[in-house]
């Protein structure tokens, strides 16, 4: 008897859910189970698995709120019992996270914490994941001997289990091998741990959550580093280089040397997983097919518009380029057009996009638990513009994170079309803010609303000083445009911090007006207004950043991709960014990936 469709369609939506997930493609993995419980609303294993996207993308905030209802849903429902168990652990997973990230003065408490839920799954269901990790969670808050009594049950558990599934097959041999560590059996660990690797197949994610848990016990117990060594995860990268001079004429980058440079590049990507960078003529393209050739993710990013990329930065290196291009761009894993529209001269996109990308190499190490590394074809110059290679090395340095150089000469600077530096765009971080419920006020409430709400908004925003380049207000609304994410990420938490501590009913107001923040970086045009006689900000940016601040959540910062990308570059302390989803803007504008934003506790 043939399925029914809706079946067979959950089925499938199930199975590229999981895909994304073993990829470690955390947020297309929660956008696709988002999408997927829309057309499934009670299917609860669709709701656990975009729990756990967002869970392993270090949004728990985000995470715990979506499970509080999903577990009412679970203890109303018969479930199997490994899915019940899955549920369970969540909450148990999130209060490890927190224990994981609090100040060692704290962790041992959270710890504690952490290992009480797991145990009592553990007791209820007798299932050897929730077994192993209350053992090391008993081990981090300071109770050996109990991590020692759990960690022999679960490898009894796993000795007697009977599982055809092979993701089981995967769960039982990694946690075999945890529990082998924590008792000290070196060779029972390292067996358990080549057969979870044997069944792991392309499951980066999964591995990199074995590598997390076996770093932990190694950490506690000081023993077993030899172990993760076998364990390594994929190379995630950042590749950049020279753009490539047409046959027989000199640049830094000579034609003549392409096939150099090409081996080169075959020979710098061994391992390499993820990649993001840009697809100029030259290392770009050089660098990409490798890749594709291996087998890595290839994710492009682009300034502008494909055609206007092609025209400056493809067609230059003379014929055949273009074709490799659009060869390379057609079997990427994804293309993110930073700057939608034409390029104008503008080298700052370049900038900007190179950034975006670095950004984006970041949070996926992260993701993995990777060490993201940067190759770089480049001549060893300083940088003398805006964008280019040099600047690309720069600015990764900062990141402390290694750049690998693959050495070519130079002779003259890399050819680019007429430059419009002084006239052309520039990039800054946009903030856009109202107040929920300020269309209600009388006219005799303004003057308290003014005093009390955003007079202490205009104290905060003084606060930042000259990194505020612009400001603006509309009776509740705020528009401010900064030269630095970093600044405008802790202005706007500043913002909303502000308008919460406000005593509502002591100013005679109602006491449900709130305030959204929404937050976007991008390349902008700063012109004089001719009407006001001062400097004014314009762009699709802007436009873009006006149209996510009436889709935020009252009491909440939302940021963009773009915000978070850099946002990670800048490795920010005390301000984390968690996925939301993609989410739709107003007046039709489109659908973007958006972060929320908040303080990390965890800083201390």
């Amino acid at each position: 008897m043939n399925r029914e469709p809706d079946a067979t369609a959950r089925d499938g939506d199930l199975a590229d859910i999981r895909a994304s997930l073993a990829r470690g493609e955390y947020l297309e993995a929660f956008d696709r189970a988002t999408s997927a419980t829309a057309a499934h609303p009670d299917d609860l294993e669709i709701r656990y698995h975009a729990v756990l996207a967002l869970a392993r993308s270090g949004a728990g905030g985000r995470a715990a709120a979506l499970l509080e209802p999903l577990a009412a849903a679970a203890e109303s429902r018969e479930l199997p019992e490994r899915l019940t168990e899955d549920i369970a652990a969540l909450d148990a997973r999130l209060a490890k996270d927190r224990a994981l990230a609090a100040p060692p003065a704290d962790r041992r408490t959270l710890a504690r914490e952490a290992a009480e839920r797991y145990e009592a799954i553990y007791q209820r269901l007798g299932r050897p994941y929730t077994c192993i990790n209350a053992a090391t969670m008993w081990l981090v808050a300071g109770r050996p001997e109990r991590a020692t009594e759990l960690a022999r049950a679960s490898r009894a558990l796993v000795a007697s289990a009977t599982v055809a599934d092979r993701a089981d097959g995967y769960w039982l041999a990694a946690t075999d091998a945890e529990a082998a560590l924590l008792l000290g059996d070196m060779a029972a660990a390292e067996q358990a741990l080549d057969r979870a690797i044997g069944l792991a197949a392309d499951d980066v994610a999964s591995l990199a959550t074995t590598r997390r848990q076996l770093t932990i016990v190694c950490r506690e117990t000081g023993r077993g580093a030899d172990l993760l060594a076998r364990i390594g995860p994929p190379r995630v990268i950042h590749y950049c280089g020279h753009t490539i001079s047409p046959p027989g004429v000199p640049g830094r980058f000579p034609g003549d040397t392409e096939r150099i440079v090409a081996d080169a590049v075959a020979e710098s990507i061994d391992g390499v997983g993820f990649a993001f960078g840009s697809l100029a003529c030259g290392a770009d393209i050089l660098f990409a097919e490798a890749l594709l050739e291996q087998g890595a993710e290839l994710h492009v990013h682009l300034p502008c518009d494909a055609d206007d990329f092609v025209a400056v930065s493809v067609e230059t290196g003379g014929s055949g380029w273009r074709d490799r291009f659009e060869r390379c761009l057609a079997r990427a894993t994804s293309v993110v057009i930073t700057t939608p529209g034409g390029l104008l001269g503008d080298d700052e996109l370049f900038a900007y996009c190179s950034r975006v990308a670095m950004g984006h190499a970041l949070i996926r190490a992260d993701f993995l638990a990777a060490a993201p590394e940067q190759l770089a074809v480049w001549d060893g110059e300083a940088p003398a513009d805006v964008a280019g290679t040099a600047v690309d090395v720069a600015v990764w340095a900062r990141t402390g994170f290694p750049t690998h150089v693959i050495p070519t000469d130079g002779t003259v600077p890399d050819g680019r079309p007429d430059r419009q530096a002084r006239d052309g765009r520039v990039v800054r971080a946009m903030l856009f803010g109202d107040v929920r419920g300020f269309a209600r006020l009388a006219d005799a409430q303004l003057p308290s609303f003014l005093d009390a709400v955003m007079a202490p908004l205009a104290s905060v925003i003084d606060g930042f000083g000259e990194s505020v380049v612009f400001r603006n207000t509309w009776g509740d609304g705020i528009y401010l445009v900064f030269d630095d994410v970093v600044v405008a990420a802790a202005c706007a938490l500043a913002v909303q911090a502000a308008v919460q501590q406000v005593d509502l009913a002591a100013a005679g107001l109602p006491g449900d007006l709130a305030m959204r923040v929404a937050l976007h970086a991008g390349p902008v045009l700063e012109r004089i207004d001719p009407v006001r006689g001062e400097l004014g900000v314009y762009g699709l940016e802007v436009t873009r950043a006006a149209r996510m601040e009436p889709r935020t959540p009252e009491g909440e910062v939302y940021v963009t991709d773009q915000f978070a990308a850099l946002l990670a570059l800048e490795a920010a302390a005390g301000i984390t960014c968690q996925y939301v989803g993609r989410l739709p803007s107003a007046k039709g504008f489109g659908t973007f990936p958006m972060y929320v934003l908040a303080v990390d506790r965890s800083q201390g």
